[in-house]
Parts: structure tokens; sequence; C-alpha cells
């Protein structure tokens, strides 16, 4: 009776804890996830014992609408619903405060960032979350460089070139890569780790750990070796860092509910303005991501 009774928690204890769990994305056309993103920066300076803080608030509201499926691959539109821009300086005050849904007559960049919203950009999303292929952040670039108002021709260029860096295809890849670049290519038990890694402005080598499954939900965490790296005309910059991930999954989906993003890096930069000086640097920030209806 005790072997029969032990070899019952055995199974028991292997079907509720040690079976393995498939995770990824399982998509269905015309479903629409809508994520509300908030992201706070502060980037610490010190030049010659000063300190310089800068502080960026930036949230907005994101729709993804699946159109497809491709060869195993999801065709997803993304749109910009909504997206707000604060950025504040301990030495020069508010630098920007762009709120894209309440558009300013003449502010060119209220106008600018009004211009993003509800363009449809296309995302080929992989099963793993890997971004294939981002189609028409051009298009953005083009609507906010035409809503400037500019006219001279090398100025349009100049401003088309700096916002390619954060609205253009690739950027947009990197960015949203963060969110969505999470699960294994094979099945997991809970506490295995897997591992991959995404590029871009930001840098990042992800250690993956599957930490709880539920009928609804998988909850992963992570963490990560970071490199920032940024290269201006009038300012570059390089750090390293760590980052740290907790993230609430949809199992029937894989789309993100709830996912937090904590990193830290710290380097040098450097200003034309400034010749070679070098400036110690500091980044922290927390990224967080809700999914508010789908």
């Amino acid at each position: 009776m005790k072997f029969a009774v032990t070899t019952f928690f055995i199974l028991v204890l292997g079907t509720l804890g040690f079976s393995q769990t498939t995770l990824g994305y399982d998509l269905k056309k015309d479903e629409v996830f809508t994520i509300q993103q908030d992201a706070e920066q502060v980037i610490t300076q010190n030049m010659d014992g000063a300190v310089h803080e800068i502080r960026n608030s930036i949230n907005g509201v994101i729709e993804f609408k699946v159109i497809g499926e491709t060869g195993g691959n999801f065709e997803i539109a993304l749109r910009f619903k909504d997206l707000n821009m604060k950025m504040t300086s301990s030495i020069q005050g508010e630098l920007m405060n762009v709120k894209a849904k309440e558009v300013e007559e003449g502010d060119m960049q209220s106008e600018m960032f009004h211009s993003l919203l509800d363009i449809p950009v296309t995302m080929t999303l992989s099963k793993t979350g890997a971004i294939i292929e981002v189609i028409g952040g051009d298009s953005l670039v083009l609507k906010m460089a035409e809503a400037s108002g500019i006219e001279d021709e090398f100025s349009l260029n100049m401003m088309k070139k700096s916002l390619e860096k954060e609205f253009g295809s690739e950027a947009l890849s990197n960015s949203y890569e963060q969110m969505t670049f999470i699960y294994p290519s094979e099945g997991v038990k809970i506490g295995d780790t897997w591992e991959n890694e995404y590029v871009g402005k930001l840098t990042a080598k992800n250690l993956w750990t599957l930490t709880a499954v539920s009928d609804t939900d998988a909850e992963i965490s992570g963490s990560a070796d970071v490199v920032m790296e940024v290269s201006e005309p009038t300012t570059s910059m390089t750090l390293n860092g760590e980052q740290q991930t907790t993230v609430t999954t949809d199992r029937n989906s894989g789309f993100v509910k709830t996912m937090t993003v904590e990193g830290l890096a710290e380097g040098s930069a450097t200003m034309a303005q400034l010749g070679d000086q070098i400036i110690p640097t500091k980044i922290k920030s927390t990224v967080t991501y809700q999914l508010i209806n789908n």
C-alpha cells in the first residue's frame, strides 16, 4: 500500500510540477490587443563636480491588431493611439511637454506627434516573439516631418534622419522586441531557463526563467546584461549595466498581460561642444506594459 501511495504522488507531482509547458504566441485573425506603456528614465551626468539630471517620462497606448498568419509567423498592424512625452532638466527646466492627442496649432512638436496617431505599421512576429520585420516606419517618419512645417530641404532631411532613429522601421522593431521576445523555442518546465538576445541602441543578453504556470497565465522572470550605445553628430554615449524583467502572459494568446522592466547602466558620454571631455553618465529606467483590453 505504501508503494502504491508513493507511486500515486510521484505521478501527480509529475503531472502538476514537472510536465513541460509550450509557451509562445498563438494569435487569431482580427484579435486586438491594446497596451498601455509607461516609461520613466533618469539620466544623471557629473560634469566637473556639478550634477545634471534629465528626467524623461513617456506614456502611450499602442494597438496591436492581428491581420493574418504567414509561414507560421503573425502579421500585426501596430498603431499609436496616444503618446505623451515630457522632458525636464535640473538646470534648464522643462525641455519638452507634448501630448499627441492635444494638438496645439503652430506648435511644431505638438503637430508632429499628433500626426503619427493611427498610422498603421505592419509587424511580422514569430511564435517566440522575435520581430522578423517592420514595414511602414518610414510612413510615420514622413508624416511627422511633413507636420513639422519645415520647408528647407536640407533641414527637412536632417529632421527625417533624426526621427528615423526613434520611429523608423528598424527603431520600432528594436523597441518593441523588448516587450515581445520572451519565449523559448522548445517546451519548458517550471524552473527551466533559456536565453535570447535583442539588439539596437540597447543590446540585451537575456536569461529567462519560467517561474509559475496556471490554466490562464504564465509567469516569467528575466535578467540581462545590457549595453547602451548612442552615436549622434553632437553626442556619443556608451553604458553597461543590468536589467530585470517580470512578466505575466496569457496562456491562450501568448500576449503580455503585465510586464515591468527595470534597468541601471553606467558609463560615459562625450559632447561635441565640450571637446574630448569624458562625462560620467548613469541611466536608471523603469518601463511597464499593461494589457488594458483585448
